[in-house]
C-alpha cells in the first residue's frame, strides 16, 4: 500500500489489519482467475463462440485455418496451444471482415465516415476511436452478441461527433441506441468471462 512519508507504522497496520477480511477475498478471487487462466485450453470437438453463438472445432486435411458451414476448421494434429493460436488468427479475419461491414453500414446511417477500420488485440477496451477518425476494435468484440457490437460499433463512431463523454455524446448513442445502458452491463459480464480464459495460449 501507498502511504505519507512521516504516517506512524502502528497506523499503518491498524488500517491493513482493518481491511484484512478484504484484502483476502480480492487475494482468493485473484488466485481464482488465475487457475480458470491456466487451465484454460481448446482442442477438436470443443466449442467457441462467434457473434453469440457457440460454434465447433473441427479438422480439414490440409494446412489452412477458417470459418464455413458453421464450423471452425483447422489442421489435424494441433496442440492445445496451436489450436487457441489458430482460432484466434480465424477470430482476426472474421472480425476484420465482420466489423468493417458492420461500421461501414452504421456510419452511414449516422451521416460520419471513419477513414480506417483495424482490429487489435487489446483486452481491456472493445474499442477506440482516434482524432484522425481512425476506429480501432478489439478482436475479442467477434465474440459478442450482434446487439453488443451494434452498440461498441456506434460508441466509436459516436466519438467522430464528439470526442468525448459528453451529454451531446450520449444522446448520439442513445439515439442510435435507446438501451445501451443495458448493453453496457452485458458487455462488462462477457469482459468478465474472457478474462477468465487464456487466449494468448
Amino acid at each position: 500500500m501507498r502511504a505519507p512519508l512521516k504516517m506512524p507504522q502502528h497506523h499503518i497496520d491498524r488500517f491493513v489489519a482493518s481491511k484484512k477480511k478484504w484484502i483476502e477475498e480480492c487475494l482468493a478471487k485473484s488466485a481464482e482467475r488465475t487457475g480458470l487462466r491456466d487451465s484454460f485450453s481448446l482442442d477438436y470437438g470443443d466449442m467457441v463462440t462467434y457473434r453469440g453463438k457457440e460454434y465447433p472445432i473441427t479438422t480439414k486435411p490440409g494446412d489452412h485455418i477458417g470459418f464455413t458451414n458453421g464450423e471452425f476448421y483447422l489442421p489435424p494434429g494441433l496442440q492445445s496451444y496451436e489450436i487457441i493460436d489458430a482460432v484466434v488468427q480465424v477470430y482476426r479475419m472474421l472480425a476484420k471482415r465482420d466489423l468493417t461491414i458492420k461500421t461501414i453500414y452504421i456510419a452511414s446511417k449516422m451521416d460520419v465516415e471513419p477513414l480506417a477500420i483495424k482490429i487489435n488485440g487489446a483486452k481491456t477496451r472493445w474499442g477506440s476511436c482516434s482524432t484522425r477518425k481512425s476506429i480501432n476494435y478489439s478482436w475479442y468484440l467477434i465474440m459478442a452478441d450482434d446487439d453488443l457490437i451494434e452498440y461498441v460499433i456506434v460508441h466509436e463512431l459516436a466519438h467522430m461527433t464528439e470526442m468525448n463523454h459528453s451529454e451531446r455524446f450520449w444522446k448520439i448513442v442513445e439515439d442510435m441506441v435507446p438501451d445501451y445502458p443495458i448493453r453496457k452491463i452485458r458487455l462488462a459480464e462477457l469482459q468478465k468471462k474472457i478474462s477468465n480464459e487464456n487466449w494468448d495460449g
